[in-house]
């Protein structure tokens, strides 16, 4: 896999698409151009190992993280603020 370089703000906005429940992977895709795959081996550096997870445990089998299996259709990320 290539070295992806992201910087200090698209990781921690990555970071937080990834966490948040109404974001997919699909969506993640779309603003960064990276892969479900690539998003779990940058969170998996970016964040501690126990925070990967919890994160994993969280998003496995979450059908909100996949576009095809949910039934609102999102528009693009909105973050908490």
């Amino acid at each position: 896999m290539k070295k992806i370089d992201l910087n200090i703000e698209d990781k921690n906005r990555l970071i937080q698409m990834a966490w948040q429940d109404r974001t997919t992977f699909e969506g993640i895709q779309k603003e960064f151009n990276l892969s479900e795959n690539q998003v779990k081996s940058l969170m998996r550096e970016l964040i501690s190992s126990q925070a990967y997870k919890r994160w994993r445990k969280r998003v496995q089998g979450r059908a909100t993280k996949h576009e095809k299996k949910v039934d609102f259709k999102p528009i693009r990320f909105k973050g908490p603020w």
